[in-house]
């Protein structure tokens, strides 16, 4: 009988501990659609006390929230800054880097355009505002609007490194909280352009552009222009729920996901 008490007593302290919540912050990339489809999919293969609380408001965010603890996983966009993981390790954080899958920034354009495809020159006129009039080229003459990412977003600034050679975004530009609502506004606007992740380019009304010819799909994953890895970062030291959460991000039933959701698998 006193073996069985101690047995319950500690299946109840290891449920205690896998009911403990795990919380996510940093991008809209990922933490908009993929991350919560995988926590559902964690619960439903065994997890079904674990808790989410997933915070999805730019990649930029993640790092002050890992540093001060306010999050176990931070997610991005983009690769860490060096300032950002020294930030972290004089707060006694030593972050461990995980790419999770391949993303890639998608030109879109309102569906009835008829524009096809940009040579990535032509892209970085147009959102770098040297390029103001779809007649310069080849469309339906009449005024570019663009649409672009806000501040915080690690795809704010990989669109500025990818595409404009790093120069700044022209001050016209309207700048939306994430993927979804650049590719509302685009269906909206049919001067409209922008830039989405993969999963985000097939929204009603939107359509997405080839670069050079080439398409934006997984098979061109090594070839197309603006192509990047997204990636969860955890502390060295994480609690076990969430080592137990990438580790499933990383396994084939996580992986399986990633590519159902519109991304890339990481290898």
């Amino acid at each position: 009988m006193k073996s069985l008490l101690t047995l319950l007593s500690a299946l109840t302290v290891a449920n205690f501990a896998l009911a403990q919540n795990i919380s996510l912050k940093g991008s809209d990339t990922l933490g908009a659609k993929l991350i919560p489809q995988i926590a559902e999919k964690y619960k439903a293969e065994g997890h079904a006390d674990a808790k989410f609380e997933i915070a999805a408001e730019g990649s930029s965010t993640a790092f002050p929230a890992l540093a001060n603890g306010t999050a176990d996983i931070g997610m991005s966009s983009r690769k860490a800054k060096d300032e950002e993981l020294t930030d972290c390790k004089t707060k006694g954080v030593t972050l461990v880097e995980h790419a999770v899958c391949f993303d890639m920034l998608c030109v879109i354009v309102n569906k009835n355009s008829p524009i096809t495809n940009l040579t990535k020159a032509q892209v970085a006129k147009i959102f770098t505002g040297q390029v103001k009039d779809w007649s310069e080229v080849g469309g339906t003459p009449g005024p570019i609007s663009i649409y672009t990412r806000n501040t915080s977003s690690g795809t704010y600034k990989d669109w500025q490194k990818l595409a404009m050679d790093g120069r700044d975004y022209p001050s016209s530009s309207l700048k939306m909280a994430g993927n979804e609502q650049i590719a509302q506004e685009v269906a909206k606007n049919k001067g409209g352009i922008g830039y989405v992740g993969l999963a985000y380019s097939k929204t009603r009304g939107v359509k997405a552009l080839q670069i050079d010819g080439i398409a934006p799909v997984a098979d061109n994953k090594k070839s197309y222009s603006y192509s990047r890895e997204c990636y969860l970062y955890i502390p060295e030291n994480a609690k076990p729920e969430a080592k137990a959460f990438v580790d499933f991000v990383h396994s084939p039933a996580g992986q399986a996901l990633v590519e159902s959701t519109g991304f890339i698998h990481a290898k």
